[in-house]
């Protein structure tokens, strides 16, 4: 897809794949120090030769520095991508919880599902929301009963469907 300059839903930055290496990098980083190829692939579920490629794409953005058989690191403007979109996925995260979504498949289904197409504006109301619920316990209460009353009138659950 390809946006233009008057685009206001996400402003020009990496792809939606690099995206994800980029979170899987600064997340890995955070949790051991250090990211290597092979890590990134695993998590990803690719191989190592596609990891690779993708790396020295990042490397040739300056989203990273990538030294063969040495390993990477995030440039400061990588390091600052990564955990942008590490805190947009916790916020996704954190809403489809707040909505009572408690299977954790479907969770990151539909954070892949939506996250690289969310304006920043639509994603810092979200995260507001959040916010809000979460300092006002007794009104999320009074949601979940609202949602458990639908959802029995329904005679289903919402959160285990697929």
């Amino acid at each position: 897809m390809t946006r233009s300059s008057g685009d206001a839903r996400r402003p020009a930055g990496p792809t939606s794949t690099a995206e994800d290496y980029l979170e899987r990098i600064y997340a890995l980083i955070q949790e051991k120090g250090y990211a290597r190829v092979s890590d990134i692939a695993e998590a990803l579920q690719v191989s190592p030769s596609t990891v690779t490629r993708m790396v020295q794409k990042l490397d040739e953005q300056d989203l990273l520095t990538y030294e063969k058989y040495r390993g990477l690191s995030l440039t400061e403007e990588g390091e600052r991508v990564g955990r942008a979109i590490h805190k947009r996925h916790k916020a996704l995260e954190a809403f489809l919880s707040l909505l009572g979504i408690r299977d954790r498949e479907t969770i990151e289904q539909d954070i892949e599902g939506i996250e690289h197409h969310l304006s920043p504006n639509t994603l810092h109301r979200l995260t507001q929301l959040v916010d809000f619920f979460e300092s006002e316990p007794e009104l999320h209460a009074r949601y979940v009963e609202f949602r458990n009353r639908m959802d029995a009138a329904e005679g289903k659950a919402r959160d285990a469907s697929p």
